[in-house]
């Protein structure tokens, strides 16, 4: 009997993580005939870019990135992107000031914010949810927040009737930090790279349930990341993190990035599962 289609949800914070932790499960998705639905929280107007490129932050800025999110959601063969609009909290010390007729994400209630992704869930009757770990990785603000709200808006769906799957989109600390010892002995990161911050950040590779095979679908995850233009430099033109990933050579980018990394808080640690819908009724 051939599968049922199912409907991943994927939820980020802003218009370019979907490029770095799950492009490659949602172009294997996609193209395995299931219906991806990418769900961004943020308008990404505080990120770090060439403004004379790309315009200074603000309304320029988030509009850029509008479009770029729409390129790689093409690329990755999304079939709905849901942009929830609420204004980028930062990465500074202090929140800024919300924006005219807008609010920073942390700043709106989570309970709030969670309606809103459940009303998402409910229309698609999404199968599986990603978010984030609860560190929100490495620690920004609006990824924690991620997770705040993507909990809570599969307890709503839940409580409605859908019994969405919750995953972590993550990757495994230890592997992370080897790797980027690695490529330090021939790359100088930029000044706001904090190598230290990777020791405490994301999750321990035990506690790791889905490692997905996405090495079939680099090309895909490739495109996604070059869609993400306005955050390949910061201002002064020095390489941002996603700038120095699009340039890796291309049999090493396969290599690099093969796999992709979840954790599933509702199954045990140690779990070794390969797709996001395996085990699903």
């Amino acid at each position: 009997m051939d599968e049922p289609t199912r409907t991943l949800v994927v939820f980020h914070a802003h218009p370019d993580d979907e490029a770095l932790l799950t492009a490659g499960t949602m172009a294997r998705t996609a193209a395995a005939g299931h219906r991806v639905v990418l769900v961004v929280a943020t308008d990404g107007a505080l990120g770090l870019t060439d403004e004379a490129s790309f315009g200074t932050k603000g309304d320029a800025l988030a509009s850029t990135r509008s479009r770029e999110l729409a390129a790689s959601a093409r690329a990755l063969g999304v079939a709905r992107t849901v942009e929830l609009g609420y204004a980028d909290s930062g990465s500074g010390p202090q929140v800024s000031a919300d924006p005219p007729g807008g609010r920073r994400f942390v700043r709106v209630p989570v309970d709030e914010a969670a309606e809103a992704l459940c009303g998402v869930l409910l229309q698609e009757r999404a199968d599986v949810l990603t978010t984030y770990d609860p560190r929100g990785g490495y620690g920004h603000r609006d990824h924690v927040r991620v997770h705040e709200v993507g909990a809570r808006a599969a307890e709503l769906a839940r409580e409605r009737g859908l019994p969405v799957r919750v995953l972590w989109a993550t990757v495994p600390r230890d592997l992370i930090c080897r790797a980027i010892d690695l490529v330090a002995r021939v790359y100088r990161f930029p000044p706001e790279f904090d190598r230290s911050s990777f020791d405490r950040a994301f999750v321990a590779g035990a506690e790791i349930t889905h490692r997905v095979p996405v090495r079939g679908f680099a090309a895909a995850k490739r495109a996604s990341m070059r869609a993400h233009a306005s955050q390949g430099a910061d201002s002064g033109g020095g390489d941002r993190t996603l700038g120095l990933l699009v340039r890796i050579p291309r049999p090493l980018y396969d290599l690099v990035f093969r796999r992709e990394w979840f954790v599933d808080p509702d199954v045990p640690a140690g779990t070794t599962r390969t797709d996001v819908f395996e085990g699903l009724a």
